[in-house]
């Protein structure tokens, strides 16, 4: 019998190709394969952590396809609710390399990929509100007007159902028709949530508020219990029920590549509050865990196991 699960996540799936080199994209030569999307780095985080996760997807039935979901499935992540349609395509990106701690290049290739066709009839409301939680991103709701309808309609179910939500704005701006639609799209969504998470920057665009603290303070307005702003090296400010403070960052000394940080932040906030552990608490996990993937190249090659992050002691 399968157990309850913990956590689920909707979200796009693309394979990764990560340049073996550092230069411009269309001077190297060869590359590896990885998987990428913020949604399913986060599942991937959590489930490695023991955490029991669905993940709600479509792709393709190309090699793409197969090699994203062998990779879910090992994971120990729940894919039963992933749709495979040979009539449409997995996306994909490219990652460069750099050596400078700087953002690398990154090419999507995902524009009428099988994700952007999730509609909210493929939500099985059972099977989703079944889980403890749910995590969404902005990501996923960029991707096309069905995709939105889906988000808002999965955090709608699991709200009505009394479940947590957790919402990480991530913004793509350029998966949008314009910063206003952005921007109204995203406080939509982050208004059903219970724990949202975004960064300084974020939030400065999404609440025309400048500090932490004035972030925060929007989106508890909005019904958030807890607010957690990312820092960057300077660590987070968090705001809840329970009051408001700072973590530090943790020390890193060599940056590879900044991508999938934030997610890896996700990752160290959800676990811990889903364990009951204080808000401060899980805010230094949730940096210890971000400064660990920005010191690999891959999204998910910094994801702690269980087993490492029982050995530190924060």
């Amino acid at each position: 019998m399968n157990l309850p699960l913990d956590v689920v996540t909707f979200g796009e799936a693309m394979m990764l190709l990560v340049a073996d080199q550092p230069g411009p994209l269309e001077a190297v030569e060869s590359f590896h394969k990885r998987t990428a999307g913020a949604e399913t780095n986060v599942a991937i985080g959590l489930a490695r952590l023991g955490l029991k996760v669905g993940w709600v997807s479509r792709l393709g039935t190309d090699s793409m396809a197969r090699y994203l979901l062998g990779a879910m499935r090992g994971e120990g992540i729940d894919c039963s609710h992933v749709v495979c349609d040979a009539g449409q395509r997995t996306g994909f990106m490219i990652k460069g390399r750099v050596s400078d701690g700087s953002d690398p290049p990154v090419e999507y290739h995902r524009k009428g990929s099988a994700a952007s066709h999730i509609a909210p009839q493929d939500i099985d409301a059972a099977w989703l509100t079944s889980a403890r939680h749910l995590h969404a991103t902005g990501v996923f709701p960029a991707i096309s007007d069905n995709c939105f309808a889906t988000a808002r309609r999965s955090l709608e179910l699991m709200r009505a159902a009394g479940r947590t939500i957790s919402f990480d704005p991530n913004l793509r701006p350029t998966l949008w028709p314009s910063t206003e639609r952005m921007r109204e799209a995203i406080n939509e969504l982050a208004a059903l949530a219970d724990w949202v998470l975004p960064g300084l920057e974020e939030g400065r665009i999404l609440t025309g508020e400048r500090t932490p603290e004035g972030v925060a303070a929007f989106y508890r307005e909005r019904g958030a219990k807890r607010v957690v702003i990312k820092l960057g090296a300077e660590g987070a400010y968090y705001a809840g029920e329970d009051g408001s403070g700072r973590v530090a960052g943790f020390p890193v000394t060599t940056v590879v590549d900044t991508v999938g940080a934030g997610d890896g932040f996700a990752v160290g906030v959800i676990s811990a509050l889903l364990e009951g552990r204080p808000l401060p608490e899980a805010v230094k996990r949730g940096a210890w865990i971000g400064a660990r993937a920005v010191q690999v190249l891959g999204d998910t090659e910094g994801l702690p196991t269980r087993a490492q992050l029982d050995d530190v002691r924060f």
